[in-house]
């Protein structure tokens, strides 16, 4: 019988090289190094390794192809390097995930960021890949627990959706983000942490995420101060890892924080490649970045599992029309928004639902279900037209029968808003019911 870990050491082995063509610096500007030497070898997305006359070995990629020479983007700071260096080009690295990696730390190449030694998988996938072919996908399936209330009722999650989380800093987002992976549904959670802060990521993965979360999880992690083509990488990495357990027919979770960062990094890389920019300082090569990354997610085909995927957004002011939000919100299944001035006042998590969508209704949901959350939902908005004049003390009651009914249910359903823990998505509307029931009466009268 074969040993798994012997194939995989045979496997690792089996890709390493012994020559590799060389080079020479030829110039440096605008945070770039050219090299000489390499043009018939190079390709785009080549790693080479700069070899200073003092100093340390320097990692690089080539983002960039010309007559004679070849534009690398260095991982690091340039300083020290100088014309006539050595410089080696080396093919990127094989990235291997494997089912061994559940409960550890990688950086977007697979090396282990948590101190223990790592093994790759037996076969490489590309950081790139095609979704799979449209017409063969199946259609979202059915809806998933996820152990908050208010993704269980009113924006349900449905296996192989994938949502936006857009919120500004200090919302709760990383809490929340926690939250679903320790409680949705999956065989599977991959995690991708793109240009987190270093500090952070030790506390999330140990403290906010905790053991019982990393036991089914893999964290794919590259800090805020990692060169920008790492960065981008990482979220790829993050879905070739949700790729390879999908293809094994596991349900997957993948969870990316944030494409806002993964656009950024995107920008910085394609800025320093010649490509000029263009909507608010991103260059037209951002939004189909941005849908590719997207489409990889989602429903498989065939004997395929799923990647449920939740992005999330960091957005300034809670500007839901910049760039990024704008883009993800044409490619993606439904979006929640995270409210600061509901965070303020302490309801966690702080979904703005009347600003929220999930486009998996109402086909996960029941007839008397979809009718429930049009009742929350109509009662939430009636309650919100009227928030001013009631806050002021210039609503009288009675003179709005809905606005009545409104108020006698508005504290229930903040409290069920922030309700965690029901053992199912039937419990959560059972609690539901309870809670809109005193309005009925109201909306008779009405």
């Amino acid at each position: 019988m074969a040993d798994p870990l012997i194939d995989r050491v045979a496997a690792a082995v089996a890709r390493a090289r012994a020559d590799f063509p060389l080079g020479r610096v030829a110039g440096a500007s605008g945070g770039m190094l050219h090299v000489s030497g390499l043009s018939q070898n190079a390709r785009l997305g080549d790693r080479a390794r700069v070899t200073p006359r003092r100093g340390a070995p320097l990692a690089a990629e080539v983002i960039r192809i010309g007559e004679g020479l070849v534009h690398l983007l260095p991982e690091g700071s340039a300083d020290g390097v100088s014309l006539s260096d050595p410089v080696r080009l080396e093919p990127a690295p094989a990235f291997a995930p494997d089912s061994s990696w559940i409960g550890r730390v990688v950086d977007p190449d697979g090396r282990p960021l948590d101190g223990r030694p790592l093994l790759p998988g037996p076969a490489a996938r590309p950081l790139r890949a095609d979704p799979p072919p449209a017409g063969m996908r199946r259609a979202m399936g059915a809806r998933t627990a996820t152990g908050y209330a208010v993704f269980d009722t009113l924006l349900p999650l449905a296996q192989g959706q994938r949502i936006g989380l857009f919120a500004g800093s200090g919302v709760g987002k990383s809490t929340l983000l926690a939250g679903l992976a320790r409680g949705v549904a999956a065989e599977v959670v991959v995690i991708g942490l793109v240009g987190e802060r270093g500090r952070e990521l030790r506390h999330f993965v140990e403290d906010v995420l905790g053991p019982d979360g990393m036991a089914r999880a893999v964290v794919v992690a590259a800090t805020s101060d990692r060169a920008p083509q790492v960065r981008r990488r990482c979220a790829l990495a993050a879905t070739a890892v949700a790729e390879h357990f999908r293809d094994e027919g596991r349900q997957v979770l993948l969870l990316l924080d944030s494409v806002t960062r993964f656009a950024e990094a995107h920008r910085e890389v394609a800025v320093s490649a010649g490509e000029p920019a263009a909507l608010r300082g991103f260059p037209a090569s951002t939004g189909p970045a941005i849908a590719a990354l997207c489409e990889r997610a989602g429903p498989g085909a065939g004997e395929q599992g799923d990647i449920t995927a939740i992005y999330s957004v960091l957005v300034q002011g809670s500007d839901m029309e910049e760039p990024v939000a704008d883009w993800l919100r044409g490619v993606l299944d439904g979006h929640v928004v995270l409210d600061r001035a509901i965070a303020e006042r302490g309801r966690f998590p702080a979904v703005d639902l009347l600003r929220s969508v999930s486009r998996s209704l109402p086909g996960v949901a029941s007839r008397p279900e979809n009718q429930l959350i049009g009742e929350a939902r109509a009662l939430l908005g009636a309650y919100d037209r009227a928030a001013l004049m009631i806050r002021a003390g210039l609503y009288a009651p009675g003179s709005d029968p809905e606005v009545d009914a409104a108020v006698a249910v508005q504290a229930g359903l903040d409290r069920f808003l922030a309700q965690t823990g029901l053992p199912s998505p039937q419990a959560s509307f059972a609690a539901l019911r309870q809670v809109i029931a005193p309005a009925r009466p109201q909306a008779r009268k009405a």
